[in-house]
């Protein structure tokens, strides 16, 4: 899967276009744990789209951690 493919489906499951890259992130993380996706597509997907600009918010760092 690629961005592009991401989008469709993000577009296809939402009924709406993403308005932002950290958006589709987010979808991918959700579709990785639900195993809608493989390891090797989501780190792809990630690496795309963090170079587009996606970036996890700061106030969600600490969260995690």
């Amino acid at each position: 899967m690629n961005v592009h493919e991401l989008k469709n489906l993000f577009a296809e499951t939402k009924e709406c276009s993403s308005e932002h890259v950290n958006e589709l992130l987010d979808f991918t993380k959700k579709s990785y744990i639900q195993n809608e996706i493989t390891i090797l597509e989501y780190r792809n997907l990630v690496r795309e789209l963090e170079l587009q600009g996606a970036f996890i918010p700061e106030d969600q760092k600490e969260i995690s951690i």
